[in-house]
């Protein structure tokens, strides 16, 4: 999967909403952003994961810059941070050891996070015009990898954060446009567990099922089509990236 075009492609879209909807407009999915703040955060976030890239692990974590508060000028300091992250995640190899915030510490790690990052700010960029949000905006594939770092990366370093499970049971998670399912098992307080179906014994409390893309952005709690069956409790109850 071409996480690098991904990052190209939902920031080009994402930098096209912005500008149409303008820094003052709201963003219905961030409360109390406005259009500048997000602009401005995707902006830090490619600045940082850029430096991210090229720092070795030992050297511990970037210093978090900081985007000009005027809207030009974020665009500027975005379109910056945004070239360098390209170059960066094209020249060096990903298996080169690179600082990471969770899992492996290596320089590929940036361009899958990125890519599903400015894929999900994109979302917020295109709500912030007014507009409803396409049925489907990303493919299968990428869409259910999202899913994949969303439960296996972002929950987990949330945890990490002091951040945890608020409930118990067992959720069946299905994207039947990409073949894939997951089942997850929480405990309140507890790490999420997450594997791969075994067979069809899983006493499941809840389903959630839908399109690869609806299950994705219901993770994220973006709008979504995706049917949750059951306990609806146990999908609220994941901490949020």
């Amino acid at each position: 999967m071409d996480f690098v075009a991904q990052i190209e492609t939902q920031a080009s879209s994402m930098r096209s909403a912005a500008l149409q909807a303008g820094p003052e407009a709201p963003v219905p999915t961030c409360p109390k952003w406005t259009v500048l703040d997000l602009v401005r955060h995707i902006a830090e976030v490619h600045t940082w994961a850029a430096q991210a890239v090229v720092t070795a692990p030992e050297d511990g974590r970037p210093a978090w810059p900081q985007a000009p508060q005027d809207f030009d000028d974020a665009f500027s300091f975005w379109d910056k941070g945004h070239a360098t992250l390209l170059d960066r995640l094209r020249e060096v190899p990903v298996d080169r050891p690179a600082w990471t915030f969770h899992g492996p510490q290596v320089a590929g790690f940036w361009s899958r996070r990125q890519a599903h990052e400015t894929s999900i700010h994109r979302l917020d960029a295109d709500l912030a015009t007014g507009h409803e949000l396409p049925p489907l905006a990303f493919d299968p594939e990428f869409a259910a990898d999202g899913i994949d770092e969303y439960l296996h990366t972002m929950v987990a370093r949330r945890f990490e954060l002091g951040y945890h499970v608020t409930a118990t049971g067992r959720l069946l998670v299905h994207a039947a446009d990409a073949g894939r399912t997951w089942q997850l098992e929480l405990t309140a307080g507890e790490p999420l567990v997450v594997t791969a179906p075994q067979d069809s014994a899983f006493d499941e409390d809840a389903t959630l099922a839908g399109t690869a893309d609806s299950l994705y952005r219901a993770f994220y709690a973006r709008p979504n089509h995706a049917i949750v069956t059951g306990d609806e409790s146990l999908l609220a109850g994941l901490p949020r990236p």
